[in-house]
């Protein structure tokens, strides 16, 4: 058993490109676990290891690899920093007690970092911060720290200086040891020396380590009052402030260097042991009820009480499907049997295995503060509690948002199929924010997922990994329908056909919701004139008819509905009778109260240099676009808007073409808003074509 006090979990995120992967690869370089690094521009790297990851040379599932560093167990999770793929972030950070940041030295903070901050400062989880790339043309360290004061609102503390920029970077000051770290050009992590600080940099430290030192010590008032007096704190009273400050959120260590020259990373791995949180120290999981409401306690991380585990990812290979759990309290053994609370079944746990990328190895047992996987569980989804049968409990499920965009797909055979049955249901399990419905009327299979190269990258693993040749369409936008007018209706059912008739009359008021509200209904009618019993069949009747609005069909969404009077028969009233007499005052009344189709909005993020900022806002422009916002950086603009969803479909391509190559941008969902006329008139005519020639 490893002590609790000797783990960390921790994750590695950032923007797309700051180098996440090529600083895990130097981590398990330096704690021994490989031999070789792989290189991400090879597709050699280890945690990089489908195929579409090795080609694109980015990566799509966060993977999970444990290592040693000076006697302490790391669990890493290296996670996708393409927004497409943030809900792998999101996931990864919830089972996290700590995360290393990764910034780019001369790209700074970039917009996939701002989400994962804010991904990270939900899951309340500790980070040290590390900018990479210093050896990079335009890198500057101090710059990005103060974006990181300036855009994320973080508070980074200075624990490192870099010697020399851009090709002459050679190693860091360690302002805490007043020690220079420089390493040869070998190109190796071990070939480095301590030195004495360099002459012209003594002044520059000292500052620095004062700000540091007086940061630190606001956690100890104290330690704090004596420094003020003159004394000088001991570094290990300086280390246990800046772990308290660290595990609070009151600040951030940040460290610089560049992995892929292997300069720098020492430091850092050394600040994960001494800054960040073990389990027991971290953030605690909320336990809930049912419903999903908090019940005030926690589950705590200690190998005495039942057992507590969370399953936040499902992964199928070639060995079946692998369940990965995080375990926050107790012991689970080979053999065990566990309560999904979820679900209300009990499984038996066959075979567990440490993960290295997708390699593994068996192990008999695991405690708490571990991250395994449980290989052939079979009805445990993503977000599900894994608990002792005897002691019953439920932890925080995790939320994902909804799709925005959806394609529809075909097999090109029949024997194509039945395949793509299968690997659609595998593929669910793994992506909580991958969806696939049937359309109704053409009995086409349609693919919902968060943007174009999620789709896109779900198509190719189809075609690849399961060998379903696919006809594909046209992305589609999810466009949804509203009201805009307030209605006042009644509805009579009113059904006699021998026998028991079927009676039910509702009064009732259609009103807009407020944006994001959903469908809210209240009744109010006072005197009997509808029993109370029949409440819930009048909401479900209203509710069941909101997928399908009356414009085109689309999904409605922020409508209140107010029941405020009615009759019934004392024989012929049921439940049924009033749940379909709501289903025929939503038809009828929906197109009095002026329904309008609004379409998603995305907050979209472009970086562009300077030269080429007046095309892209332009072309912004053109496409709907509102532009909110303009930051000069050092080598361009940063352009933020937000821009209908369906004006942006290839639009990486436009980006490229107008700024050579050096455009980029990321864009994720924001709200919904109503459609030009021009725009919804259009969509509704395609609407009615389609499904006219579905029906033929």
């Amino acid at each position: 058993m490893t002590e609790l006090s000797k783990y960390r979990n921790i994750g590695i995120f950032a923007h797309v490109d700051a180098g996440k992967t090529t600083t895990t690869e130097r981590i398990l370089k330096l704690t021994g676990k490989i031999h070789k690094t792989g290189e991400v521009h090879d597709g050699a790297a280890t945690t990089d290891f489908m195929e579409q990851e090795q080609e694109r040379g980015i990566t799509i599932q966060s993977a999970a690899t444990t290592c040693f560093w000076k006697d302490h167990r790391f669990n890493i999770i290296d996670t996708p920093g393409h927004v497409d793929f943030t809900i792998e972030v999101y996931r990864s950070l919830k089972v996290l007690d700590g995360g290393i940041g990764v910034f780019c030295g001369s790209g700074g903070v970039e917009p996939q970092s701002e989400t994962n901050w804010r991904y990270a400062n939900d899951s309340e989880v500790a980070r040290v911060i590390f900018v990479n790339k210093l050896d990079r043309m335009g890198a500057d360290f101090l710059r990005v720290v103060d974006q990181v004061k300036n855009v994320l609102g973080a508070k980074p503390l200075v624990m490192v200086l870099p010697i020399g920029i851009e090709d002459e970077f050679c190693g860091v000051v360690d302002l805490l040891s007043r020690k220079a770290f420089i390493w040869d050009d070998s190109g190796l992590p071990e070939n480095y020396e301590v030195k004495d600080i360099p002459a012209d940099m003594v002044d520059l430290v000292e500052d620095y380590r004062q700000q540091m030192i007086e940061t630190a010590l606001e956690q100890d008032d104290d330690l704090l009052m004596a420094y003020m007096e003159g004394e000088e704190p001991s570094i290990e009273d300086v280390k246990a402030c800046i772990r308290k400050g660290t595990i609070k959120l009151d600040f951030f260590p940040t460290y610089c260097g560049s992995a892929f020259k292997n300069k720098g990373i020492q430091l850092v791995l050394d600040a994960v042991v001494d800054f960040l949180p073990d389990p027991t120290e971290a953030t605690k999981q909320p336990l809930t009820d049912e419903e999903g409401n908090e019940t005030g306690e926690y589950a705590t991380v200690t190998t005495d009480a039942s057992l507590k585990a969370l399953a936040f990812k499902i992964m199928d290979d070639r060995f079946g499907a692998l369940t990965f759990v995080r375990i926050y309290s107790g012991l689970l053994k080979k053999g065990d049997t566990i309560l999904n609370s979820f679900t209300g079944k009990t499984e038996r746990v066959g075979r567990m295995v440490e993960m290295h990328a997708n390699d593994r190895n068996e192990i008999d047992h695991a405690q708490a503060g571990d991250i395994i996987a449980i290989v052939g569980m079979k009805n445990v989804q993503t977000g599900h509690t894994l608990c002792d049968p005897k002691h019953p409990c439920t932890l925080e499920a995790m939320v994902f948002p909804d799709p925005v965009i959806s394609i529809a797909v075909a097999p090109k055979d029949k024997a194509g199929m039945e395949k793509l049955g299968v690997a659609l249901g595998k593929m669910i399990a793994e992506d909580p924010s991958f969806r696939v419905e049937t359309d109704e009327d053409s009995g086409e299979t349609i693919l919902k997922g968060m943007g174009e190269l999620h789709l896109d990258i779900k198509v190719d693993i189809l075609k690849r990994t399961h060998g379903v040749e696919l006809n594909v369409g046209k992305p589609q936008v999810a466009y949804r329908e509203t009201i805009t007018k307030a209605v006042e209706d009644s509805y009579t059912h009113k059904k006699q056909s021998g026998g028991s008739g079927q009676y039910g009359k509702i009064d009732y008021r259609i009103k807009p919701g407020e944006p994001g509200s959903g469908f809210k209904f209240a009744s109010v009618v006072v005197g009997g004139n509808v029993p109370k019993e029949f409440f819930p069949a009048v909401e479900k009747g209203f509710k069941s008819m909101l997928p399908h609005g009356t414009l085109a069909g689309f999904p409605v969404l922020d409508v209140e509905v107010e029941l405020f009077d009615g009759g019934y028969h004392a024989v012929d009233s049921s439940a049924i009778a009033f749940e379909i007499a709501a289903k025929g005052a939503f038809r009828q009344s929906i197109p009095k109260a002026a329904p309008q189709l609004i379409e998603p909005i995305m907050k979209v993020d472009v970086f562009t240099p300077d030269a080429h900022v007046g095309d892209v806002i332009g072309d912004l422009n053109r496409r709907r676009g509102m532009i909110k916002d303009q930051q000069a950086g050092v080598t361009g603009v940063r352009i933020k808007a937000d821009v209908p969803l369906s004006e942006m479909f290839g639009y990486i391509g436009t980006l490229r073409t107008m700024t050579s190559g050096r455009g980029q941008f990321s864009m994720e969902f924001s709200h919904y808003m109503p459609c030009p006329s021009s725009v919804s008139d259009a969509v509704i005519a395609a609407e009615k074509e389609r499904k006219a020639n579905a029906a033929k």
